[in-house]
């Protein structure tokens, strides 16, 4: 291991789409590990920029959040450039096969996994709502999770499209989220950070809104 292990961050533009619309977006990149080794937690739009952040270090695996387009468009591509495996919890492959029916992912992710990089340790939170195999990434000695579109700043992911329930989406928030640590910091999908502390009082607020 070299190096102190780190967060890298890139916002890279492109679209989503899903029932028959089309929207621009502007998704969060986030790379974990130290100079010698990471993992790419999702592969939204752009294959050159996310290889610009990895460097020339070893990507152990593409880990998907979920399998919405923005998220895993350049996966398949990531996989072959990098030779690393693509990893999705096997209940958004339905999803997953909207953007990329003639391939799969190389793994399975599942609750309670734990992938290490860089001698540190990335726990897997099975949260489904926004999509039925969304999970979170949990890192305790950082002090941070990785929720893709599951928690943002300011509430839940949308769930007002296919394959997504809003009462899930609120469940995984409590159970699997919101039990964390208040100062653990939010990475999220798209938008700024947060934390568990400053998300947690807006649980009754986004049930009476019901997003």
């Amino acid at each position: 291991m070299s190096g102190e292990v780190r967060i890298d961050r890139a916002v890279l533009s492109g679209t989503f789409s899903l029932d028959g619309q089309t929207f621009d977006v502007d998704n969060n990149l986030w790379v974990l590990g130290d100079d010698d080794e990471c993992v790419v937690i999702d592969a939204p739009h752009d294959l050159d920029a996310i290889a610009e952040v990895v460097g020339d270090r070893e990507v152990l695996a593409i880990v998907c959040t979920h399998a919405h387009d923005d998220h895993v468009r350049v996966a398949p591509a990531l996989a072959d450039h990098f030779g690393a495996p693509v990893l999705l919890h096997p209940d958004d492959l339905p999803v997953w096969r909207l953007t990329h029916p003639c391939r799969m992912p190389d793994g399975d992710l599942q609750d309670g996994q734990v992938i290490t990089v860089a001698g540190t340790d990335v726990q897997v939170l099975h949260t489904p709502g926004h999509a039925p195999g969304a999970v979170c990434l949990y890192v305790p000695s950082l002090g941070t999770v990785f929720t893709g579109d599951t928690l943002f700043a300011g509430g839940p992911g949308a769930t007002g499209r296919s394959f997504s329930d809003f009462p899930t989406i609120i469940a995984s928030i409590r159970e699997r989220l919101l039990t964390l640590p208040g100062d653990t910091v939010v990475r999220t999908g798209h938008g700024e950070v947060t934390t568990i502390g400053a998300e947690a009082p807006q649980l009754d607020a986004w049930i009476d809104r019901g997003h």
